[in-house]
């Protein structure tokens, strides 16, 4: 029996929205590669995550069809729900490298670099009526992060993902894709994604990238 947490990662102020995140708590239940495969296809989230080894942090993520070295709503969901069990972690590590985690009040962040997110374009449009009328998936290939100021001034972006890869038409709320816009314009975001998520980013002097965000339970 493999003990599932399903969780809604960057929820909207309101609660609402939020990207759906399988977590397998104990990565001992599905110890090989394509067992994992196997049940990340099966559950169709965009990511679903495995802690593999909780003192240390390390974790593994697997898309539908693929495994991550990065993501940042799989690690921002980990990280709430370890906190709400009392355990809350400093760091994690995916792949890529030691993620740093932080929390303030209903937030959780986590850190890392935009050279560890995979390939992505992102397309930045005249509008956020723009973004909102964009089919789903926009034709072409390759993941894309369409996007727009909503309020350049505030730093308030509209934007949906699209990983044009057959699995996913629309990714509700992406993590990495918000590490990668940020550092490409080089100052935090506070982005709205999908139909009601909220992404917020900070640049580091160093050049880390923090995201964060609310996490929910899913209810049935």
């Amino acid at each position: 029996m493999i003990e599932l947490d399903v969780l809604r990662v960057f929820c909207g102020p309101d609660g609402g929205g939020g990207n759906p995140l399988g977590v397998v708590r104990d990565g001992a239940a599905v110890p090989d590669a394509a067992g994992r495969a196997a049940l990340a296809a099966e559950l169709g989230f965009s990511e679903t995550v495995f802690l593999d080894d909780e003192a240390r942090g390390t974790v593994d993520i697997h898309t539908p069809g693929s495994r991550l070295p990065f993501a940042g709503h799989p690690l921002v969901g980990l990280a709430w729900l370890l906190r709400s069990l009392g355990r809350p972690p400093r760091t994690l590590r995916p792949p890529a490298g030691a993620v740093e985690v932080g929390f303030e009040g209903d937030l959780t962040w986590v850190r890392g670099r935009a050279a560890w997110v995979p390939a992505r374009t992102t397309r930045r449009h005249a509008s956020a009526a723009e973004v909102d009328a964009l089919p789903a998936p926009p034709p072409g290939e390759g993941w894309l992060y369409a996007w727009a100021w909503q309020d350049e001034a505030a730093g308030v972006v509209r934007a949906r993902g699209f990983p044009r890869r057959g699995d996913i038409a629309e990714d509700e709320a992406t993590g990495a894709a918000a590490m990668l816009l940020t550092h490409e314009l080089g100052r935090p975001l506070d982005i709205r994604q999908g139909a009601g998520s909220q992404i917020l980013t900070r640049v580091h002097p160093d050049g880390s990238i923090a995201v964060g965000g609310r996490v929910r339970r899913r209810t049935p």
